[in-house]
């Protein structure tokens, strides 16, 4: 069984507070792809969506980023296509909200996965070498099969995020799919 994630792919990490810019819009129509693909196919598809309260000084992402994806603002919304994706199809998707890098801490993702026996994750959305990265790594201690979309995933700097597909393919054993540039191979 196999399980898609789609990690904070919102206004506010595409075009908004806190942009990744062009390369996140870049994979906006890959995104909207894979995410129907996986829905309407019945399999387990996750929207793990950050989210902040307004004026927070105790959460560690205070000092390091400014205020991206409030609680009831617009900068939380879904961004483009996958906006439409989720209105679609809402009754096979599930919305959850994470307050730290990876989507795994302080959600209940780990126990929706293990209930439905999913043993392979693949992971799309921003960033790369941020909240992609973290889940992957808690995905991989976690014992799950990951693959990670090269051509569904971006950051804010191209260095970055060739370095976590790297990290995900040679130190985690991930499979990537997407730019053979990037990999040497391409499996989907």
């Amino acid at each position: 069984m196999k399980a898609l994630i789609v990690i904070d792919y919102t206004v506010d990490f595409i075009t908004g507070k806190l942009p990744c810019g062009d390369p996140a819009i870049a994979i906006e129509e890959r995104i909207s792809e894979l995410t129907r693909q996986f829905a309407e196919a019945g399999d387990f598809v996750v929207m793990a969506v950050d989210l902040h309260d307004e004026g927070d000084v105790y959460h560690p992402e205070h000092k390091l980023f400014p205020p991206h994806n409030i609680r009831g603002t617009e900068g939380r919304n879904l961004y483009g296509k996958l906006s439409d994706v989720y209105e679609d199809l809402k009754e096979r998707i599930v919305w959850m909200d994470k307050t730290r890098y990876s989507a795994f801490c302080g959600t209940t993702l780990e126990l929706e996965l293990r209930a439905r026996g999913i043993s392979e994750l693949h992971l799309v959305g921003v960033c790369t070498d941020i909240c992609v990265l973290h889940t992957a790594v808690d995905a991989y201690n976690k014992g799950f099969a990951v693959t990670v979309y090269a051509d569904a995933t971006a950051s804010f700097n191209q260095a970055g995020h060739e370095w976590a597909l790297g990290h995900f393919e040679h130190t985690l054993g991930a499979q990537v799919a997407g730019n053979p540039r990037v990999t040497g191979k391409h499996i989907g």
